[in-house]
């Protein structure tokens, strides 16, 4: 099979102005980018708004492997597959950030032929949005410091600071800094760090708001630190979040690309899946839910984290309702669950791994039963997507589609890799199904609930986890937020996506362990309060074997080495 590179470039592309035409989308809203994307102008949300509503389809998966399970690769699959029954589906996805794309996971474009063209705009800069999102969030540090160096008009107190800095790319030597080293003329030295740019809040906050107005007001309500008397400072009060929304003008317009079968692909936003919101953007959805049959929108990473944070996020801020939840499900990922197998990132699977084992899938199910009730919790129907490997046996596949008849659930074996859409027609059809039947969907918990008892919900109901340990500070810091005003809000918790627990290295569905939370962070103007549980980095690092090390550019001057 040729590699995911080649595939993108054999791919015959549409115009995307027919591609739009398709979406009921006229010239007059798009902003052409190249060939490879355009944006789409906000006014497309109210010029669509009279249009029949699209059926809203979630992507979500088990907890996956080190290696992926396929989320992207399954839901550009799904929009192509409904292609095949004569529906038009419409696939919406985060823009992959270049830490990981240079770092293990490699890029995000899904794979095989189910995949978004061009790959190399896709996981590059495309439209140049998260540097946008990178200048505006640095600006805001920039004008902190400039504060403070020109008199602290607003008192800060330089040990309650919270705002660090971000950068797109994997380096953990700025996890922890000290800033203005240089002597008086260059700034206060403070001790700081940096995020990747994928876990800024202005990041969350770009994905979450509803309008550009909405974004301006967001912008405002950012709290970067406390004053000596503990109240809080925000963005508004520095006067630097109208600079910030100029250099997010552009930005908040979602980004159309399409399908290796030219299925229109809304791209936009990319907040990290574990440590931030983990879904692609409002925005994007509220043109999407207006412009097809069906809407299928990807969330990161397992059921607990993505879908959960969509569910009790995500449809917070859009006011949209989920008609389906797809769940992906693969066998090796079944069998690291089963916990015989350790799966390392950069390495081989194990021999062993890959011999027909159907036992091995059975014994793995228990974390695919947990991520079914997840789903059930939030009264969304669950639909299972077995996303096929090469190195699969009928007989393992079997296995998932039995754990899941007994657990009453939909699922269909997907070869969507493979064979395109053609691949994915079962499972657009069993999809199409759940989605006919009437949908009961709730949150979790009412914005009323106090802080720690949201964290107790999630980690109890989600995770399995009998309750919490709160370091000293994290219930310092959760006791400042409710008495600042800030307990409404919904928690977005950062956590390890390798497990349901905090523990990366404990596999399957836990029970009789507590969520470590160790310290809680408040993101006022994306619209929740952040809590770090575990060993958890906002700044991941590069490996011993990182994917930049391959690739290059070649005597024509293409790309080689992106995956």
């Amino acid at each position: 099979m040729p590699s995911d590179l080649a595939i993108s470039r054999a791919a015959a592309r549409r115009p995307l102005e027919e591609v739009a035409a398709d979406m009921g989308i006229g010239p007059h809203l798009l902003e052409p980018h190249g060939s490879a994307a355009s944006k789409i102008s906000l006014d497309a949300i109210d010029e669509l708004r009279d249009r029949p509503r699209a059926k809203y389809v979630v992507v979500t998966a088990i907890t996956s492997t080190p290696l992926g399970s396929g989320k992207t690769t399954t839901a550009v699959g799904l929009g192509q597959g409904f292609r095949h029954i004569d529906k038009l589906g419409i696939v919406a996805i985060r823009q992959p950030s270049m830490g990981p794309t240079f770092g293990i996971k490699g890029g995000a474009a899904g794979g095989g032929y189910a995949q978004v063209v061009p790959m190399e705009a896709l996981n590059l800069h495309l439209t140049g949005d998260t540097h946008a999102v990178t200048a505006a969030h640095n600006l805001l540090s920039a004008m902190i410091g400039n504060h403070i160096h020109k008199g602290n008009r607003l008192g800060f107190d330089p040990h309650e600071i919270t705002w660090r800095r971000v950068l797109d790319v994997n380096d953990r030597e700025l996890r922890t800094i000290i800033t203005g080293l240089g002597g008086p003329d260059d700034g206060n030295p403070f001790q700081s760090g940096f995020d990747i740019s994928a876990a800024s809040e202005v990041m969350a906050l770009l994905s979450l708001c509803t309008s550009l107005r909405d974004l301006r007001e967001r912008m405002g309500r950012i709290v970067v630190g406390y004053n000596r008397g503990g109240e809080p400072v925000t963005a508004e009060m520095l006067k630097a979040a109208g600079a910030m929304t100029a250099i997010l003008k552009d930005a908040i317009k979602p980004n159309l690309m399409q399908t290796v079968e030219q299925t229109p692909v809304l791209v936009h936003s990319g907040p990290f899946g574990n440590i931030a919101t983990g879904n692609s953007s409002v925005v994007a959805d509220l043109i999407g839910i207006h412009a097809g049959d069906y809407l299928i929108t990807e969330a990161g990473f397992g059921a607990d984290i993505g879908a959960e944070k969509f569910f009790n996020i995500k449809c917070r801020a859009s006011g949209l309702a989920p008609d389906a939840a797809v769940i992906v499900a693969t066998v090796r990922d079944l069998k690291t669950h089963s916990n015989k197998y350790r799966v390392v990132a950069g390495r081989p699977l194990p021999p062993e791994m890959l011999a027909e084992n159907p036992d091995d899938v059975i014994a793995g199910a228990a974390n695919l039963r947990r991520q079914i009730a997840n789903i059930r919790r939030h009264g969304v129907t669950p639909v299972i997507a077995v996303n096929a490997f090469p190195t699969d046996y009928d007989s393992e596949h079997q296995a998932i589609m039995d754990v899941a008849a007994e657990e009453g659930v939909r699922a269909a074996v997907s070869y969507h890799f493979t064979e395109g859409g053609r691949g994915a027609v079962e499972l657009a059809e069993a999809v199409a199904e759940a989605c006919a039947e009437p949908s009961s969907f709730h949150r979790l918990y009412p914005d009323e609930l106090p802080l720690v008892d949201k964290i107790d919900v999630i980690a109890r109901e989600m995770y399995g986890a009998d309750g919490l340990d709160l370091s000293p500070l994290a219930a310092r810091q959760l006791d400042k937020y409710e008495r600042a005003g800030f307990g409404s809000l919904p928690v977005c918790i950062a956590k390890t996506h390798l497990s349901l627990s905090a523990d990366p290295k404990i596999k399957g569905a836990p029970t009789g362990w507590r969520l470590p939370v160790r310290e809680v962070r408040a993101s006022i103007g994306a619209g929740f309060i952040y809590p770090i549980c575990g060993d958890m980095r906002t700044m991941p690092g590069l490996s011993s074997a990182p994917a930049a090390e391959r690739i290059d550019i070649d005597d024509n001057g293409e790309i080689v080495g992106l995956s």
